[in-house]
């Protein structure tokens, strides 16, 4: 599966966008990496193409989580990028499903997968945590309040492990990208490729390759270098002007 010598690394939601594009980075540097996502067909395509491992991942799921995070070796470095949105209404409007779904896959599947690998991160000496939140995470806008909320919280946990791990040999890096464009939109709107295109109408947004490269960048630091947060938007979006076309 690996060598004992070859640093390892998880990454989730990796079937697409910035997860694939960050395993496909990883392993180019060196990194055997265990992908996981709920769609196991394109998992296998995936890890074949970079030399990694497929293994099947829902990160709402507890029993998944565990089958997943049992079978790995010690782990060097974690992406909690699994996540994603669903809808655009008001609070008012608000669908608590919808709610329930953005909160249970960004929020706690990045609890479920940071808790049971943390021991790992830890034993190999020098892990790192890379938690691709938003920049809603620190924006709100109308129509978006589970999304940002969820991301909001998501923030939260993994600046609260930043204190709760001094002293350990574990490094945490929080990334906020804004407009990336990917299958995010697809998913918010339910496969309507009309309005997927719409939201980045007028600006030229990032790819999931630029992101990528960021966590490249922050896997290949020194160790006692903590890149803590980083946000990372296009040209065209300044603070404040965009949140609702957050990528994450």
């Amino acid at each position: 599966m690996t060598s004992s010598s070859q640093p390892t690394a998880v990454v989730t939601g990796a079937s697409s966008g910035i997860g694939e594009a960050t395993a496909r980075k990883l392993a180019a540097d060196g990194f055997h990496v265990f992908v996981g996502a709920r769609r196991v067909d394109r998992l296998e395509k995936l890890a074949e193409e970079i030399g990694g491992t497929a293994l099947q991942l829902d990160v709402t799921d507890e029993d998944s989580v565990a089958a997943f995070t049992s079978v790995l070796p010690t782990i060097d470095v974690l992406v909690n990028n699994a996540g994603g949105a669903k809808g655009l209404a008001t609070v008012l409007d608000a669908d608590l499903e919808d709610w329930r779904w953005m909160w249970e896959t960004n929020v706690m599947g990045t609890l479920r997968m940071t808790k049971a690998l943390l021991p790992k991160l830890i034993e190999s000496g020098d892990g790192i945590v890379v938690t691709i939140t938003s920049i809603a995470a620190f924006e709100t806008y109308d129509n978006g309040g589970g999304y940002t909320s969820a991301k909001h919280a998501q923030g939260v946990l993994h600046r609260t492990l930043r204190g709760e791990l001094l002293g350990k040999p574990v490094r945490l890096t929080e990334i906020a990208p804004g407009a990336v464009e990917t299958e995010f939109s697809l998913v918010r709107f339910e496969g309507d490729e009309d309005k997927a295109a719409k939201v980045y109408d007028g600006i030229e947004p990032l790819v999931a390759a630029d992101i990528a490269e960021v966590i490249g960048f922050v896997a290949s630091r020194p160790s006692h270098v903590n890149l803590d947060t980083i946000v990372i938007r296009p040209r065209d979006q300044a603070p404040g002007s965009g949140a609702r076309f957050a990528r994450r």
